[in-house]
Protein backbone atom coordinates (compact mmCIF):
# COMPACT_ATOMS: atom_id res chain seq x y z
CA UNK A 1 0.00 0.00 0.00
CA UNK A 2 2.55 2.50 1.25
CA UNK A 3 5.20 1.18 -1.40
CA UNK A 4 2.07 1.77 -4.55
CA UNK A 5 1.24 5.42 -2.86
CA UNK A 6 5.15 6.37 -2.74
CA UNK A 7 5.39 5.00 -6.82
CA UNK A 8 2.40 6.75 -7.77
CA UNK A 9 3.59 10.01 -5.93
CA UNK A 10 6.51 10.21 -6.46
CA UNK A 11 6.04 9.84 -10.44
CA UNK A 12 3.78 12.71 -10.14
CA UNK A 13 5.73 15.25 -8.21
CA UNK A 14 8.78 14.41 -10.86
CA UNK A 15 6.58 14.81 -13.51
CA UNK A 16 5.37 18.26 -12.32
CA UNK A 17 9.25 19.19 -11.61
CA UNK A 18 9.65 18.44 -14.93
CA UNK A 19 7.27 21.07 -16.26
CA UNK A 20 8.63 23.97 -18.28
CA UNK A 21 6.81 27.27 -17.25
CA UNK A 22 4.74 27.44 -20.28
CA UNK A 23 3.40 24.12 -19.66
CA UNK A 24 1.48 25.47 -16.76
CA UNK A 25 -0.68 27.24 -18.96
CA UNK A 26 -2.04 24.54 -20.91
CA UNK A 27 -4.91 22.74 -20.23
CA UNK A 28 -4.91 19.77 -17.85
CA UNK A 29 -7.29 16.47 -18.20
CA UNK A 30 -9.40 18.03 -15.97
CA UNK A 31 -12.08 20.18 -17.62
CA UNK A 32 -12.14 23.96 -16.93
CA UNK A 33 -8.53 23.53 -15.41
CA UNK A 34 -5.19 24.25 -16.15
CA UNK A 35 -2.19 22.29 -15.68
CA UNK A 36 -1.65 25.21 -12.97
CA UNK A 37 -5.25 24.89 -11.28
CA UNK A 38 -4.30 20.90 -11.38
CA UNK A 39 -0.95 21.60 -9.52
CA UNK A 40 -2.58 23.93 -7.44
CA UNK A 41 -5.08 20.90 -6.17
CA UNK A 42 -1.75 18.52 -5.42
CA UNK A 43 -0.82 21.16 -2.69
CA UNK A 44 -4.37 21.06 -0.93
CA UNK A 45 -4.38 17.03 -1.60
CA UNK A 46 -0.80 16.78 -0.15
CA UNK A 47 -2.00 19.05 3.26
CA UNK A 48 -4.78 16.45 3.78
CA UNK A 49 -2.71 13.62 3.77
CA UNK A 50 -0.34 15.35 6.43
CA UNK A 51 -3.91 16.33 8.01
CA UNK A 52 -5.11 13.09 8.08
CA UNK A 53 -2.16 11.20 9.07
CA UNK A 54 -1.63 13.03 12.12
CA UNK A 55 -5.31 12.61 13.19
CA UNK A 56 -5.40 8.99 14.72
CA UNK A 57 -8.27 7.28 15.87
CA UNK A 58 -9.86 5.36 18.78
CA UNK A 59 -12.61 3.23 17.07
CA UNK A 60 -12.92 0.52 14.44
CA UNK A 61 -12.33 1.83 10.54
CA UNK A 62 -16.15 2.70 9.01
CA UNK A 63 -14.52 2.82 5.40
CA UNK A 64 -11.66 0.85 3.09
CA UNK A 65 -9.57 1.82 0.07
CA UNK A 66 -12.90 1.68 -2.08
CA UNK A 67 -15.59 2.54 0.59
CA UNK A 68 -13.61 6.15 1.02
CA UNK A 69 -14.57 7.21 -2.49
CA UNK A 70 -18.53 8.16 -3.45
CA UNK A 71 -19.32 7.54 -7.20
CA UNK A 72 -21.77 9.75 -8.54
CA UNK A 73 -22.30 10.37 -12.74
CA UNK A 74 -22.60 13.83 -12.55
CA UNK A 75 -19.41 15.23 -13.70
CA UNK A 76 -17.95 18.71 -12.59
CA UNK A 77 -18.68 21.84 -13.23
CA UNK A 78 -16.24 24.24 -11.70
CA UNK A 79 -19.14 25.78 -9.83
CA UNK A 80 -18.00 23.84 -6.68
CA UNK A 81 -16.95 26.11 -3.74
CA UNK A 82 -13.49 24.50 -3.38
CA UNK A 83 -13.08 24.43 -7.19
CA UNK A 84 -13.24 27.56 -7.71
CA UNK A 85 -10.82 28.58 -5.06
CA UNK A 86 -8.21 26.22 -6.26
CA UNK A 87 -8.57 28.30 -9.62
CA UNK A 88 -8.24 31.48 -7.78
CA UNK A 89 -5.74 30.36 -5.57
CA UNK A 90 -3.39 28.61 -8.62
CA UNK A 91 -3.58 32.08 -10.38
CA UNK A 92 -2.47 34.21 -7.50
CA UNK A 93 0.88 32.30 -8.06
CA UNK A 94 1.64 33.89 -11.15
CA UNK A 95 5.35 32.54 -11.18
CA UNK A 96 5.37 28.90 -12.04
CA UNK A 97 8.68 28.47 -9.79
CA UNK A 98 6.58 29.27 -6.81
CA UNK A 99 3.91 26.53 -7.19
CA UNK A 100 6.39 23.98 -8.17
CA UNK A 101 8.53 24.85 -5.07
CA UNK A 102 4.95 24.73 -2.98
CA UNK A 103 4.28 21.72 -4.13
CA UNK A 104 7.59 20.08 -4.09
CA UNK A 105 7.93 20.90 -0.08
CA UNK A 106 4.43 19.83 0.81
CA UNK A 107 4.46 17.12 -1.43
CA UNK A 108 7.92 15.59 -0.01
CA UNK A 109 6.60 15.78 3.38
CA UNK A 110 3.26 13.87 2.62
CA UNK A 111 5.62 11.62 0.95
CA UNK A 112 8.14 10.94 4.38
CA UNK A 113 4.87 11.17 6.16
CA UNK A 114 3.08 8.16 4.28
CA UNK A 115 6.43 6.30 4.58
CA UNK A 116 6.64 6.03 7.90
CA UNK A 117 3.12 5.74 8.84
CA UNK A 118 2.00 2.38 10.50
CA UNK A 119 -0.38 0.88 8.14
CA UNK A 120 -2.81 -0.50 10.75
CA UNK A 121 -2.97 2.52 12.46
CA UNK A 122 -6.88 4.38 12.20
CA UNK A 123 -6.50 7.57 10.94
CA UNK A 124 -9.54 9.80 10.71
CA UNK A 125 -10.89 12.03 7.64
CA UNK A 126 -14.36 13.68 6.77
CA UNK A 127 -15.80 12.03 9.39
CA UNK A 128 -14.96 8.29 8.57
CA UNK A 129 -11.85 6.11 10.13
CA UNK A 130 -9.68 4.14 8.32
CA UNK A 131 -6.57 2.11 8.41
CA UNK A 132 -3.55 4.31 7.57
CA UNK A 133 -3.01 1.72 4.74
CA UNK A 134 -6.34 1.84 2.88
CA UNK A 135 -6.07 5.32 3.37
CA UNK A 136 -2.93 5.42 1.30
CA UNK A 137 -3.88 3.13 -0.73
CA UNK A 138 -6.98 4.65 -2.08
CA UNK A 139 -5.08 7.58 -2.81
CA UNK A 140 -3.17 5.49 -5.33
CA UNK A 141 -6.02 5.86 -8.21
CA UNK A 142 -5.95 9.65 -7.08
CA UNK A 143 -2.30 10.11 -8.04
CA UNK A 144 -2.53 7.95 -10.66
CA UNK A 145 -5.77 9.44 -12.31
CA UNK A 146 -4.20 12.73 -11.85
CA UNK A 147 -1.13 11.96 -13.39
CA UNK A 148 -3.12 11.08 -16.64
CA UNK A 149 -4.86 14.57 -16.08
CA UNK A 150 -1.57 16.43 -15.58
CA UNK A 151 0.28 14.44 -18.88
CA UNK A 152 -3.01 14.34 -21.10
CA UNK A 153 -2.14 17.66 -23.64
CA UNK A 154 1.83 17.00 -22.83
CA UNK A 155 2.87 13.90 -24.87
CA UNK A 156 6.28 14.44 -24.08
CA UNK A 157 6.06 14.81 -20.15
CA UNK A 158 6.91 11.80 -18.15
CA UNK A 159 4.11 8.69 -18.00
CA UNK A 160 2.20 7.24 -15.58
CA UNK A 161 4.18 4.35 -14.05
CA UNK A 162 2.39 1.09 -15.34
CA UNK A 163 2.13 -0.62 -12.03
CA UNK A 164 0.19 2.09 -10.45
CA UNK A 165 -1.96 2.41 -13.75
CA UNK A 166 -2.84 -1.59 -13.09
CA UNK A 167 -3.48 -0.98 -9.32
CA UNK A 168 -5.78 2.09 -9.81
CA UNK A 169 -8.05 -0.06 -12.41
CA UNK A 170 -8.37 -2.73 -9.82
CA UNK A 171 -9.24 -0.05 -6.93
CA UNK A 172 -12.12 1.51 -9.55
CA UNK A 173 -13.49 -1.85 -10.63
CA UNK A 174 -13.85 -2.56 -6.87
CA UNK A 175 -15.39 0.72 -6.18
CA UNK A 176 -18.02 0.49 -9.15
CA UNK A 177 -18.34 -2.90 -9.00
CA UNK A 178 -17.94 -3.89 -12.61
CA UNK A 179 -14.78 -5.20 -14.25
CA UNK A 180 -13.76 -3.20 -17.80
CA UNK A 181 -12.81 -5.67 -20.45
CA UNK A 182 -9.74 -7.12 -20.93
CA UNK A 183 -9.61 -5.51 -24.07
CA UNK A 184 -9.46 -2.15 -22.52
CA UNK A 185 -5.51 -0.96 -21.61
CA UNK A 186 -5.37 0.21 -18.27
CA UNK A 187 -5.14 3.75 -18.83
CA UNK A 188 -8.23 3.54 -21.56
CA UNK A 189 -10.30 1.72 -18.50
CA UNK A 190 -9.29 4.66 -16.20
CA UNK A 191 -10.12 7.59 -18.59
CA UNK A 192 -13.53 5.97 -20.05
CA UNK A 193 -14.48 4.75 -16.84
CA UNK A 194 -14.19 8.40 -15.02
CA UNK A 195 -15.67 10.18 -17.80
CA UNK A 196 -12.16 11.60 -19.05
CA UNK A 197 -12.84 10.68 -22.57
CA UNK A 198 -15.73 9.56 -24.59
CA UNK A 199 -15.71 5.66 -26.00
CA UNK A 200 -15.15 5.47 -29.37
CA UNK A 201 -17.89 3.13 -31.27
CA UNK A 202 -15.50 0.34 -30.89
CA UNK A 203 -15.01 0.48 -27.48
CA UNK A 204 -18.78 1.18 -26.67
CA UNK A 205 -19.58 -2.08 -28.49
CA UNK A 206 -16.48 -4.34 -26.23
CA UNK A 207 -18.45 -1.71 -23.25
CA UNK A 208 -21.80 -3.40 -23.60
CA UNK A 209 -24.26 -2.81 -21.08
CA UNK A 210 -21.56 -1.39 -19.13
CA UNK A 211 -21.47 1.88 -21.52
CA UNK A 212 -24.90 3.47 -20.46
CA UNK A 213 -23.76 3.58 -16.43
CA UNK A 214 -20.78 5.96 -17.61
CA UNK A 215 -18.78 7.84 -16.26
CA UNK A 216 -18.03 6.68 -12.45
CA UNK A 217 -17.38 10.40 -11.10
CA UNK A 218 -15.14 9.43 -7.98
CA UNK A 219 -15.02 12.00 -5.18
Amino acid sequence: MADSFSLSWSALLAAVADLADGDFGRPSGCAGWLVRDLVCHLVIDAQDILITLATPAGTAPTRDAATYWTVTHTPPTGEDPLDALTVRLAAAYQDPALLRFHLDDVGSAAGRAARLADPAARVGTQGEVLTAGDYLSAYVLEWTLHHLDLTAHLPDAPPTPPETLAEARALLERITGEPFPAALSDTDALLLGTGRRAPTPAERTALGALAARLPFVIG
